[in-house]
């Protein structure tokens, strides 16, 4: 993986990373077990991607709304 264990990808990394992922299911010669290993993390990536972009639009939607919010939180990975 790209990015350290330790600390938590950014959107942008989770994307470039599934850009990666991509590139190597494309690739003829992935043995059946590395795909599969490789779709796992796209799925998760996919999932915490969502999860962003849920949080973003919620908060995005409070400032529009002309509510009071929190501040918005780093992720806690």
């Amino acid at each position: 993986m790209t990015d350290s264990q330790d600390e938590a990808p950014t959107l942008e990394g989770r994307l470039r990373r599934l850009e990666e992922i991509l590139s190597q299911l494309e690739a003829d010669e992935v043995d059946l077990e590395r795909a599969l290993g490789l779709f796992e993390e796209g799925v998760r990536l996919v999932r915490e991607a969502e999860g962003i972009l849920s949080a973003t639009e919620l908060k995005v939607e409070e400032l529009l709304s002309g509510g009071a919010t929190a501040p918005f939180a780093e992720e806690d990975e």
